[in-house]
């Protein structure tokens, strides 16, 4: 006695059969500040047993995520997505940078300086009618 199996068999009404092929990697959901103020509004808002549920369910949120909105409102008095994913910067990343603005403007006044020095050279010059030599002219012959 053998039974066939029809792998194509398909409950819904759709002839094509679903594809099997599955993405590389998901898509990360993004919420924004007027969504996450919205369901900590409604959340907050449920009182009855089982609200709170089917208002995960329906919205297709984890009860975790919903604990940090929390949490992050409470700690900062929003929920607004502000902070940044990825690496955090190191303390002396941070030490590093500011060492690099100060020499940066400490440069900048030393340039400012030197541009001044040339001038007063060209206005004497010009005033005491000596032709100051240019370095474009001392490499043509």
């Amino acid at each position: 006695m053998t039974t066939e199996i029809s792998p194509t068999r398909l409950t819904s009404g759709d002839p094509r059969p679903p594809d099997p092929e599955v993405l590389e990697r998901p898509q990360r959901r993004r919420f924004t500040a007027e969504y996450w103020t919205s369901i900590l509004r409604q959340a907050d808002a449920c009182t009855r047993k089982g609200e709170l549920g089917a208002l995960l369910r329906r919205e297709g949120l984890y009860s975790s995520l919903l604990s940090d909105w929390r949490r992050r409102r409470a700690a900062d008095g929003r929920a607004a997505p502000d902070r940044k994913r990825g690496r955090k910067p190191t303390p002396s990343s941070q030490t590093e940078l500011a060492r690099l603005r100060k020499e940066n403007a400490r440069l900048t006044k030393d340039l400012a300086a030197a541009r001044m020095v040339v001038d007063v050279q060209n206005n004497v010059s010009a005033l005491l009618g000596i032709a100051l030599e240019s370095a474009e002219s001392e490499t043509t012959p």
